[in-house]
């Protein structure tokens, strides 16, 4: 048996269990195709709550960080050496419009490092998942699972960038126009995105916001990095998760690697 077999085993659970019950109601009922961004709904909190009730039946004795205010959280130890971080529904806005673009993400922090994660995409059936030292896999519906691996791509302007559909069609960010990719793949979920770049499907992934949390970054950030690629803060600071609030509040850049320098300094003189 791998280190980590069980607790990844249990992470897949979890997150298929959170997968039939939000693919249940996203097929049930009417799109909103002006959902605001900050959108919350009764299935994020069920979502939750399936997973982390599962979670802390197999290990009870392990601390949960979680994005909604659920009873299982609210009982729940909220530091230790490993702890589980989950996004029910990362990306809801993208639920809420039906456009199949969200996802759920559970990570294990051990000593404040990810050594597990998974993100499941109900609507596509499509999973990836990766533990520290034993890569990043992907399956895709009922197929076997696939080593991922990122990109070779080296020059900026040859890039494909992953960002999020906040923005009027054609219309691009000063970051964006800094970093001057060839081209962008738009997509709500942050996990999603980190996910694009961990099975080479985009170069890389940048977002200037300043409101994250550790749940919006963890379950991705191994994704990338066992798939050879590097996650850090816009300007290359190291993601350092468990602080008050669980915030991180430094913006987000996933890479290939071979981009993440020359990515960085863009950033800083946007």
């Amino acid at each position: 048996m791998m280190p980590h077999d069980s607790d990844l085993e249990a992470a897949l659970e979890a997150a298929h269990r959170a997968g039939g019950l939000i693919l249940a109601a996203y097929e049930s009922f009417v799109a909103i195709p002006d959902a605001r961004a900050d959108i919350t709904t009764e299935v994020d909190r069920q979502s939750q709550e399936t997973i982390l009730q599962y979670l802390s039946q197999r290990f009870p004795t392990d601390a949960l960080c979680a994005e909604e205010a659920t009873p299982t959280l609210a009982a729940a130890v909220h530091s230790g050496s490993r702890m589980w971080v989950v996004d029910p529904i990362d990306g809801t806005r993208g639920f809420a419009q039906k456009n199949g673009e969200y996802s759920v993400m559970i990570a294990l922090l051990i000593e404040g490092r990810p050594a597990v994660g998974v993100v499941l995409e109900p609507a596509s059936h499509r999973l990836t998942y990766a533990v520290r030292g034993s890569g990043c896999w992907r399956r895709d519906g009922d197929a076997g699972p696939t080593a991922c691996r990122v990109t070779t791509t080296r020059e900026l302007n040859e890039a494909t960038l992953t960002q999020s559909r906040s923005r009027k069609a054609g219309e691009r960010s000063p970051l964006v126009q800094a970093l001057q990719p060839k081209l962008i793949r738009e997509t709500y979920s942050a996990g999603i995105k980190l996910a694009l770049v961990a099975r080479g499907d985009a170069d890389y992934y940048v977002n200037s916001y300043e409101a994250f949390h550790d749940w919006d970054i963890c379950a991705g950030q191994i994704l990338v990095e066992e798939a050879g690629g590097v996650v850090t803060g816009l300007g290359g600071e190291p993601i350092v998760y468990g602080t008050p609030g669980a915030w991180q509040r430094r913006g987000l850049l996933g890479s290939n690697g071979l981009l993440h320098s020359a990515a960085v300094e863009r950033c800083r003189l946007r």
